[in-house]
C-alpha cells in the first residue's frame, strides 16, 4: 500500500488487446489526465512492448510528479508466474518504486460494474477470459491461452473461423455463406484462396483477422447461417463460463451480478446479447447482467486508490469523475 504525498500521484492502467487506458489522480480524488494509447496486452505485443507502451503513459498521465501508486491492470497477465515477470519487469522504473499492483484486466472491468463481494465478469473483445470472486475471499481465474487451455472467442476466435468456413464454402467442402465476400471486401482482395496464400507466404498477418467480428454480426443479422453459427457459439461460450463460475463458487442460486465487458459484448448485438441472456438466467436464474456505464479504467482508478488509502470522501469524487452511478466498490 503507498502513502500518499502531497505531491504525489496515483495512476490506474487498464489495458487490452486493442487500447490501454491510463488516468492519474491526486490524494483528494481529483482526475487530472487521462491518456488513451495503443493495446498493451503482453500477449499480443510482447512483454518488452507491453512495457515500453505503459512506461509512456505512466509518464504522460503522471509528468514530473512522483507516483505513489501505480495499479496495472493488463489483458494477456493470467498465470501467477505471468503477473511476477510483469512486476518484475516494470520493478525499476520510477514510477513501479512505491505500491505496485499487477493483475488482469477482468479485475478492473468487475469493479467498473458492481461493488458486491459475490459476483462474476466475462470479457469478450479481440480474446476472451472471465472471473469469479466470492464475499470469503475465493476467486476462480481461468488461464485464457487460447485453444491450448480450451478458449474460444472474441475476435481472434471469430475471425479464423469465418476464414475457415469461407475457404470451405469456396472449394465445396462446406456452405455457401456470405462471410466469403464479407472477407473479400474486408481485406480488398480479389479472392479468399488469394487471401490465404498472402497469409500464408506472410504478406498478411494474421492478427488482422481479428478485425473481422462486425462483418461476421453483420452476415448473422441478414440471415446468413454460418455466421449465426459463429454468433451462437460465441454466446455458447460466455454462458460456459458463467456456468463454471457459479458451480465452482456455489453461487447459481444466489442473486448476483454478472459482469460483461469487452468490444464485442458492448457492441449491442441483438442475437448475441438475447442469446447471452437466456443462457445465464438457464444457468443462474437470480442472475443480473450488468454492462458497466464506465470504461474498465474507472474499476481500474478505484482499486488504485484503495490501495492508496483514499477514503469514503475522495472515492466519492473519484466516481463523480467517471460518471459512476452507484459505488464502484463496497465500503467506498
Amino acid at each position: 500500500m503507498g502513502v500518499v504525498t502531497a505531491d504525489g500521484v496515483i495512476v490506474a492502467v487498464d489495458g487490452g488487446g486493442t487500447k490501454t487506458d491510463a488516468v492519474a489522480l491526486t490524494r483528494d480524488g481529483t482526475v487530472i489526465a487521462h491518456v488513451r494509447g495503443p493495446g498493451s496486452s503482453p500477449h499480443f505485443e510482447g512483454l518488452d512492448r507491453s512495457v515500453e507502451i505503459v512506461d509512456a503513459l505512466v509518464h504522460q498521465v503522471a509528468g514530473e510528479v512522483p507516483v505513489v501508486q501505480a495499479d496495472l491492470y493488463l489483458s494477456g497477465v493470467d498465470l501467477p508466474v505471468e503477473i511476477a515477470r510483469y512486476r518484475a519487469a516494470v520493478a525499476g522504473l520510477d514510477w513501479a518504486r512505491a505500491g505496485l499492483v499487477v493483475d488482469n484486466d477482468l479485475f478492473a472491468l468487475l469493479r467498473a460494474g458492481t461493488d458486491e463481494p459475490d459476483a462474476a465478469a466475462v470479457v469478450c473483445g479481440s480474446g476472451i477470459n472471465a472471473v469469479g470472486v466470492r464475499a470469503d475471499g475465493a476467486v476462480v481465474r481461468f488461464p485464457s491461452l487460447g485453444a491450448l487451455s480450451g478458449d474460444w472467442g472474441g475476435g481472434s476466435g471469430l475471425g479464423p473461423e469465418a476464414l475457415w468456413h469461407a475457404a470451405r464454402a469456396v472449394d465445396g467442402r462446406g456452405p455457401a455463406t456470405a462471410l466469403t465476400a464479407a472477407l473479400v471486401d474486408h481485406f480488398g482482395v480479389a479472392s479468399v484462396p488469394d487471401l490465404i496464400a498472402a497469409l500464408h507466404l506472410g504478406e498478411r498477418d494474421s492478427a488482422e483477422l481479428t478485425d473481422l467480428a462486425p462483418a461476421i454480426f453483420d452476415a448473422a443479422a441478414t440471415g446468413d447461417a454460418v455466421a449465426r453459427g459463429l454468433v451462437d457459439r460465441q454466446a455458447d461460450e460466455i454462458v460456459a463460463f458463467v456456468r463454471a463460475i457459479v458451480t465452482r463458487l456455489d453461487l447459481a442460486e444466489r442473486d448476483i451480478p454478472i459482469v460483461l465487458g469487452g468490444s464485442i459484448l458492448q457492441a449491442g448485438h441483438a442475437l448475441l446479447d438475447d442469446r447471452i441472456t437466456a443462457g445465464i438466467s438457464a444457468v443462474v436464474p437470480r442472475a443480473r447482467i450488468v454492462r458497466p456505464s464506465t470504461a474498465p479504467v474507472a474499476g481500474a482508478a478505484v482499486a488504485a486508490a484503495l490501495h492508496a488509502g483514499l477514503g469514503a470522501a475522495e472515492l466519492g469524487r473519484l466516481r463523480a469523475a467517471f460518471g459512476a452511478p452507484a459505488p464502484l466498490l463496497a465500503g467506498g
